[in-house]
């Protein structure tokens, strides 16, 4: 099978120049990821793991991951490390803010960061997030390209602040393109894990009129994927390139390029420039890709090339929810 074609956009070139770090020296580093969920959930936890491998192949670093780490078990899972004397801590998701905030203060020998993270604090907690309603409104340019009944179905893990923006994205992506758009039905699961509520937020979505689901739940999605296969209803993949999952219902997926963000920070981490900030990524730092199956009509790849270039271009931005 081809490979899907991957429209990236090529202003990372000084980003990649940047990391200039000598490999050699990256072996003495402590470090681990931590991951909410497995590695191979083809969404949030596998994306971020690309990342930690880009990093031990291309920095030489020899970064450890834990994966299925619960909220309950954060804190304890962060003061385990910063106790180890770790000198890097990775972990991938904003639900890691309040446990990192609470036990970094505790271990200043030991930098926490934190992917989608919204806080920054001095010396030792940086947070680095993507702007993810500009991910979003890819997607929702080809939802709303491929629905018929002008309904779609959404369904994101939990409504925090990213989630909801990322959701109110997709949905002003799809108004954007379709003028016979009707409405998003907007649900959360509460769990990144949940497969089978993931699924039947999908039926009651598919029951309700859409005939195009978009997920962003983690494992959670991957039962919202399961009910848009069983009726045979299109869907948009997200955070990783689902496409092999359902040629023949996903047009195309929006996908997060986490081994190009992750050699970033943690090449600034081995030259000692890791600030305690919240940094923010996006198209214009190519960390974003967009990839398509067959399904995909030269219609939709024009149109996620015009959105594209117009939130690069500053013409397209996300005004808070209404």
């Amino acid at each position: 099978m081809k490979r899907n074609k991957i429209i990236l956009l090529f202003l990372t070139i000084s980003l990649i120049l940047s990391i200039g770090v000598q490999a050699q020296n990256a072996p003495s580093y402590k470090a681990v990821l931590i991951l909410p969920g497995p590695i191979n959930d083809q969404s949030w936890n596998a994306t971020n793991y690309s990342g930690l491998l880009a990093c031990n192949k291309k920095l030489g670093m020899n970064i450890e991951y834990v994966e299925n780490v619960q909220e309950s078990d954060f804190e304890s899972t962060f003061r385990n490390y910063g106790q180890r004397k770790y000198d890097l801590v990775i972990a991938a998701g904003t639900q890691f803010d309040d446990a990192a905030s609470k036990i970094a203060p505790l271990y200043h020998k030991t930098h926490f960061l934190i992917i989608n993270g919204a806080k920054g604090v001095a010396p030792n907690l940086t947070g680095v997030t993507i702007r993810e309603w500009e991910s979003g409104y890819l997607a929702g340019v080809m939802a709303g390209l491929s629905t018929k009944t002008g309904i779609i179905g959404e369904m994101g893990g939990f409504p925090n602040p990213i989630m909801v923006e990322t959701l109110n994205a997709v949905e002003t992506g799809a108004k954007s393109v379709n003028p016979n758009f009707k409405k998003a039905i907007i649900s959360y699961a509460n769990s990144w894990s949940d497969v089978s509520k993931g699924k039947e937020i999908g039926q009651s979505m598919l029951e309700n009129g859409a005939d195009v689901l978009f997920a962003y739940a983690n494992q959670a999605g991957l039962g919202t994927l399961m009910a848009a296969k069983e009726a045979k209803a299109k869907f948009i993949g997200f955070a990783s390139d689902q496409n092999d999952a359902a040629l023949n219902i996903i047009p195309g997926s929006v996908a997060y390029r986490y081994d190009q963000l992750y050699l970033f920070v943690v090449g600034q981490f081995l030259k000692g420039k890791l600030k305690p900030v919240v940094s923010t990524v996006g198209l214009k730092e190519g960390i974003i890709a967009v990839t398509y199956s067959p399904l995909a009509t030269q219609q939709m790849k024009n149109a996620v090339d015009k959105a594209w270039k117009g939130i690069v271009a500053g013409k397209i931005k996300m005004a808070g929810k209404k």
